[in-house]
């Protein structure tokens, strides 16, 4: 009795799974299969019907992209990016949840405008960061000259010395956000009984929090994580928007957007795309399988 039943369930849960299945096999797999298809052809716009399958040719060859320092220019750009604005955000995120787990006069209000950069669509933030960042009437150089901080205006999109930290700087303003409400939802989550006994027995709150908020928190704390280097190693609308194609921002998906529109590359385009679904999907996987033995072991 009890077996059919779980099969009944399991019956209902796929039919209605099924309208969403469909939809999503619609619009991602059939698109996904065929850039993967593409990656091993010599397409491009304007033959893209006659394509001829070339092997690996655009992953291997002798101008693939294995050869390519370009492409390993984009790679990695794109870790460096990747690595820098996650750890910052991670950090700046928890501090922001920790603040607002606290009572204060005016908490919700304080909440809601903690959410506004994260609301403001990407390409409308970077385009107004591109302004305020701009070497001749920036705002941003006319505060740091006005406190004696620089005494000649900055190029912050266009030095190469200051490029990737203009644009990690605009990422982590916009993306804290994200992170601190994901911390803050696990903050909300803990039992206040062991704040109440480390209290009593007067222990040090930064003793509390490595020793009871952090590992409490840790599994959300590790998907929010995940959540957001996928993102990251994903990025597109900020760098194109801030920088556009230079070889010292240039990412994995600027460059595969270039091969394909700017370069008329279809195929070579392709393989680049593939190649960055596989490693946000090879990355997915490792996270699911660690998350997994980790349950085990509990």
């Amino acid at each position: 009795m009890t077996d059919r039943l779980t099969r009944r369930r399991t019956r209902s849960a796929w039919l209605f799974l099924a309208p969403m299945l469909i939809v999503l096999a619609l619009v991602a797999a059939w698109p996904l299969l065929r850039t993967i298809w593409l990656g091993f052809t010599d397409a491009d716009l304007l033959k893209l019907e006659q394509a001829k399958w070339i092997g690996t040719e655009n992953y291997t060859g002798k101008y693939g992209l294995l050869n390519d320092k370009i492409w390993w220019t984009a790679v990695k750009n794109t870790l460096w990016f990747t690595l820098l604005t996650v750890v910052i955000e991670t950090v700046f995120g928890m501090v922001v949840a920790l603040v607002l787990h606290r009572s204060f006069p005016g908490r919700g209000l304080v909440r809601a405008a903690v959410l506004i950069p994260w609301a403001i669509p990407t390409i409308v933030s970077a385009k107004m960061w591109s302004w305020m960042l701009n070497d001749q009437f920036g705002i941003i150089n006319h505060m740091l000259l006005g406190l004696g901080i620089i005494d000649t205006p900055r190029a912050w999109t266009a030095d190469p010395d200051l490029v990737m930290t203009s644009l990690v700087m605009v990422d982590v303003w916009k993306t804290t956000p994200f992170m601190a409400l994901l911390i803050l939802a696990a903050l909300q989550m803990l039992p206040k009984e062991c704040y109440e006994a480390a209290q009593i027995d007067g222990v040090h709150p930064v003793k509390v929090f490595f020793r009871v908020t952090l590992p409490l928190i840790r599994p959300a704390l590790m998907v929010a994580i995940i959540f957001r280097a996928l993102d990251a190693i994903r990025i597109f609308d900020l760098v194109y928007v801030l920088t556009g194609t230079r070889d010292q921002t240039m990412t994995m998906s600027v460059y595969a957007r270039q091969q394909l529109i700017e370069f008329n590359q279809v195929g070579y385009g392709s393989a680049a795309s593939t190649l960055l679904f596989f490693i946000v999907a090879l990355l997915t996987v490792a996270y699911v399988l660690a998350a997994r033995v980790k349950l085990g072991d509990k």
